[in-house]
């Protein structure tokens, strides 16, 4: 019944509804990439810097290789950038703050001096040294990414531990003689995946930009292989930005769609999952 309640009130969140619609179809395309691609995204054409037509839907670039097919592989690979790292920096964080905040005492004092430790540091200027220091390429981007942005996850997890472990579950399961990793995974976690959920579609969103911001600067995903950031990045000259908005455009727009239509499923289901919801 919760659940279904919790459903209810997600699908009277119209936006909500319709920005998961786009982003499920833009992840549907991205994932047949290798099936509906009309092109291969490396293959170079005798055609360069060709207006959108017939053969080539939305041109080819400077070198002669299809937009069309580059932008759904770059799609493909900015989403997995956004949803791996998103994960790897939720898990992280949520089992950090579980500890920290069951266990509290030494261990609590150690991972808390660690995130404020990290979380002093501008995130940008954190994320670009390590870009820096790392060679460029997609896992290591999920790996920076993943790994700067645990402490958020590690503190909202924190915090709701401190007020479950007084609650009444809890403490009879600690009565019982249940161990700690019993209460942990069993009591204590499925009560605090509302907010985490939340907070992972908000951190897909920022990993994308993210991700396009270093891809841009040359510091991301490398060519050949696509990326949202490297397209936009192979356009910035004046005469692309002028002259030929087909090699940038659909990028700049697919960007702006997931990362916007991302934040409204967040949204949605912040309020759908809050039990004072009307």
């Amino acid at each position: 019944m919760r659940e279904n309640g919790m459903i209810r009130r997600f699908l009277r969140h119209k936006l909500g509804v319709v920005s998961l619609v786009i982003v499920l179809v833009i992840a549907l395309l991205a994932v047949l990439a290798p099936v509906i691609a009309p092109y291969d995204p490396t293959a170079i054409n005798p055609e360069f810097n060709a207006a959108p037509s017939a053969a080539h839907w939305l041109g080819t670039d400077q070198i002669g290789r299809d937009v069309l097919s580059r932008l759904l592989y770059a799609t493909r690979t900015s989403l997995l950038v956004g949803v791996l790292a998103a994960g790897l920096s939720t898990a992280i964080g949520v089992v950090l703050g579980l500890i920290s905040g069951y266990f509290g005492g030494v261990a609590d004092m150690i991972i808390m001096r660690i995130t404020d430790m990290v979380m002093s540091f501008p995130y940008i200027l954190l994320v670009l040294v390590a870009a820096a220091i790392f060679q460029p390429g997609l896992w290591n981007i999920i790996l920076i990414l993943g790994f700067v942005d645990w402490p958020s996850a590690a503190r909202l997890v924190r915090g709701n531990v401190l007020s479950l472990r007084e609650s009444g579950f809890v403490k009879s399961s600690q009565t019982a003689g249940m161990p700690g990793w019993y209460i942990l995974f069993s009591e204590i976690l499925p009560n605090t995946a509302a907010p985490v959920l939340v907070y992972f579609t908000s951190v897909v969103a920022l990993s994308m930009l993210d991700e396009a911001a270093l891809s841009f600067l040359g510091m991301g995903v490398q060519p050949p292989d696509a990326s949202l950031g490297n397209l936009l990045g192979d356009a910035q000259s004046l005469t692309i930005l002028t002259g030929q908005p087909w090699l940038w455009l659909p990028p700049g727009i697919v960007v702006v769609v997931l990362v916007v239509c991302i934040s409204f499923v967040g949204d949605a289901l912040r309020d759908a999952l809050d039990p004072t919801g009307k």
